[in-house]
């Protein structure tokens, strides 16, 4: 199995492509992809850029190029639900496009001819993530003790769903929007249901985590780029150590 994975900001990936042994490198449609292994499996990794249309392309040059067979999105996004904080992770079980809107020609976040608003991640995925997710939690005490020297005492997992869309929410106004018209939705980023799209077009297994990195208000730029500095590329590097473990496990039995 090839494992791809991708990140949208350059600090989100570089420590998992440092950690890449065997590397091979090949510049695709002006992206640098890193094909080798990581604790044993075969991936290929990239960083694909901010936004729905750059994170689709990379996503589709992954599947027909490099024939993945499934796709971890990796990296941070914005708290919409008050019950996260920064730090905490979340795992989409659903996503929407939240800038998607062609009334009156049909719903609203509607994807054209799809008839779908979303894109759901099966429940046997997230619950694969989950499980490492929470032996990412249980094991790391080094990089948890980091963390609370920043603060970030108690992180928790959360499965809900996560509203991607071309807007970078910085505004206590935007949020509440976003709260308004997508009331289910726990979390904002720019890419993951771009490429679940993509995804559910090829037929290819998605999975997205995201790290909490700021609150989606007036402080969101300064949180975010603190935190994606100090910590993003540690939490992805560590929960997919622990998500490969669970996946070479699974394959072997």
């Amino acid at each position: 199995m090839l494992l791809g994975i991708m990140g949208a900001m350059p600090e989100e990936m570089n420590k998992i492509i440092a950690a890449i042994s065997d590397k091979e490198i090949v510049e695709c449609g002006s992206r640098i992809y890193y094909k080798g292994k990581l604790h044993g499996q075969d991936v290929v990794a990239v960083f694909s850029r901010w936004g729905k249309v750059a994170a689709a392309t990379t996503a589709t040059n992954m599947i027909l190029e490099f024939k993945v067979d499934r796709i971890v999105f990796t990296g941070v996004a914005g708290a919409i639900s008050p019950d996260l904080n920064v730090g905490d992770i979340v795992i989409a079980q659903r996503l929407f496009q939240h800038d998607m809107d062609a009334r009156p020609l049909m719903r609203r976040f509607e994807i054209p001819l799809t008839g779908k608003t979303s894109f759901e991640v099966p429940h046997q995925n997230v619950d694969i993530m989950i499980k490492a997710v929470h032996n990412f939690l249980k094991n790391d005490k080094d990089f948890r003790k980091i963390l609370s020297e920043q603060n970030i005492l108690y992180p928790k997992l959360l499965t809900g769903d996560i509203a991607s869309g071309d807007l970078f929410i910085s505004s206590t106004a935007m949020k509440m929007a976003l709260i308004k018209n997508l009331p289910s939705v726990v979390c904002a980023e720019m890419e993951g249901a771009a490429v679940a799209q993509v995804c559910d077009d090829y037929g290819v297994p998605l999975i997205v985590v995201r790290v909490i990195s700021d609150s989606a208000d007036e402080e969101a730029h300064a949180s975010a780029i603190g935190f994606v500095n100090q910590h993003a590329g540690d939490y992805s590097l560590s929960i997919l150590k622990e998500y490969i473990q669970l996946i070479s496990l699974k394959s072997n039995v």
